[in-house]
């Protein structure tokens, strides 16, 4: 279902989406011109995009089958190593494809009751009877692993020092591919969530399922492992989303709010023993983002583990409240100013993401807002001074950032000061956000929402080559490597 565009609740944590297939690379293409009307939209319509890539997919692949016996060969290995699970994978969407079209519905547990079972002999039989179109989602899955994998190639080429930066979730949609090839490994009637934190004070549900710990150690982890390695694949390093989830998961009970929830335990040492040996196998770091309510000692842990932390400089503070200097950064951390869940500078500065949270309701009451307002206005007086502090921004010129009434003006040399000041930090990695690279006010993502927020949707103010060529990209990127260099001499 193209329109279910979050990243973060895949269908499957083992494959990839067939939707950022170049397709113009795609063996068979015989140079047929898409409609660009999806390009023009102001927001990114995934369902658009699939009506115009399908069929052009679909005629590459009849031209394929049978034309070139190299590539034949190399797409015969790719299915055999994938083996059941991509089997599984592409039955699945096969499956979900004729369900759809029949108006059944979006998810699996609404099928009739056989082909709910990825084992069942009526499964076996769609899957042999459907054989040529479980080939073609295989065939998906063939050239956007081969896709990837040129593109990881050519980024080391290029002098990419670590490689590409991939991104592990959580956990996966309950509708999904994952949950119905394996449902004996995730829990039901049960999401993953967040308890009530400063980012969401009414808690959050995220709607992904579960895996079960039990299930996990009875099968020798091999799911984890699984997912794992498939992550790793053509990757440098590896982000581990909600990483506290190797010692503990905040389970909702379905049909509860998000603060009715409860703690569930997983075998953390045996995961984080696994997590370091399949990292040394793939010659891929990991970065755990250890945001939100962490577990006392965990990130402790977790550093001598060698897996990196991940420092957001809005969350980075002192006792008095103060933002911690560049020193008091870990050495093996990534240090970021933002994310995707959280506002971009511009939107920081601009309080953006209050009003996004006012407009749709999610403050809890009035006073939690009026909070957030004053917290705010306090929070850029104390950013202004910290920058001073480094002699990022001289005193005498707050005034172009802060007016006399306390209206916040944005600049993008406001931004370039913050990233200097993350440069300046002892942390092994300092990210940057194509975002605040752009100048945009609104964030990616808007945590506990769903249809009220486009989330995972908006575009970019400018064309990717031209913010990648700009004079922004070159400007942040020369005084990045002067602060780098300056602070790795110090």
């Amino acid at each position: 279902e193209p329109r279910h565009c979050s990243p973060y609740s895949p269908s499957s944590r083992l494959w990839l989406d067939y939707l950022y297939l170049d397709v113009t690379r795609v063996p068979g293409y015989a140079g047929e011109a898409a409609q660009p009307a999806a390009a023009r939209a102001p927001l990114v319509d995934y369902a658009a995009v699939a009506a115009l890539k399908r069929p052009l997919l679909e005629a590459a692949f009849r031209r394929f089958r049978g034309a070139d016996r190299l590539l034949a060969a190399e797409f015969r290995a790719f299915r055999e190593a994938g083996g059941a699970a991509l089997a599984d994978f592409a039955t699945f969407e096969a499956l979900h494809e004729h369900f759809l079209a029949a108006g059944q519905g979006f998810a699996w547990h609404g099928w009739p009751t056989p082909l709910r079972a990825s084992r069942s002999p009526e499964v076996a039989e769609f899957a042999r009877a459907q054989s040529e179109r479980v080939e073609f989602f295989q065939f998906l899955q063939w050239q956007a692993d081969r896709q990837l994998g040129e593109a990881a190639a050519a980024a080391r080429a290029a002098g990419m020092a670590i490689g590409l930066y991939r991104d592990l979730a959580v956990g996966v949609n309950p509708n999904g591919a994952e949950a119905w090839a394996d449902p004996e490994l995730v829990v039901p009637g049960a999401a993953i969530g967040a308890p009530p934190d400063a980012l969401s004070r009414r808690g959050q549900d995220w709607g992904l399922a579960p895996v079960s710990p039990l299930a996990l150690r009875r099968r020798g982890f091999a799911p984890f492992i699984a997912a794992l390695r498939a992550n790793m694949r053509h990757a440098g390093i590896l982000r581990i989303d909600h990483v506290m989830g190797l010692q503990r998961l905040y389970w909702v009970p379905s049909g509860c709010p998000a603060t009715a929830g409860a703690y569930v335990n997983y075998p953390f040492r045996d995961l984080l023993r696994l997590l370091a040996l399949e990292s040394r196998r793939h010659g891929c770091a990991v970065i755990g983002e250890d945001l939100g309510t962490v577990p006392d000692g965990f990130r402790e842990t977790m550093q001598r583990a060698g897996v990196l932390s991940y420092r957001i400089f809005g969350f980075e503070r002192r006792g008095d409240g103060s933002f911690a200097p560049p020193g008091d950064y870990p050495p093996l951390a990534a240090a970021a100013a933002a994310t995707h869940d959280l506002a971009t500078l511009k939107g920081f500065w601009l309080g953006c993401d209050i009003a996004w949270r006012r407009r749709l309701g999610l403050y809890p009451d009035a006073a939690a807002e009026a909070g957030e307002i004053d917290g705010r206005r306090r929070d850029r007086h104390l950013l202004l001074q910290v920058l001073a502090g480094e002699g990022l921004l001289p005193p005498e010129r707050f005034g172009e950032f802060l007016a006399a009434d306390g209206t916040p003006v944005w600049s993008a040399e406001l931004g370039e000061a913050i990233h200097a000041y993350l440069a300046r930090s002892r942390a092994r990695l300092v990210l940057v956000q194509l975002e605040d690279i752009a100048g945009e006010c609104e964030q990616a993502n808007l945590p506990g929402t769903i249809d009220g927020h486009p989330n995972w949707r908006r575009r970019l103010s400018a064309p990717l080559a031209e913010l990648l060529t700009g004079p922004a990209m070159a400007r942040l990127a020369a005084r990045l490597a002067e602060e780098r260099r300056r602070a790795a001499a110090a």
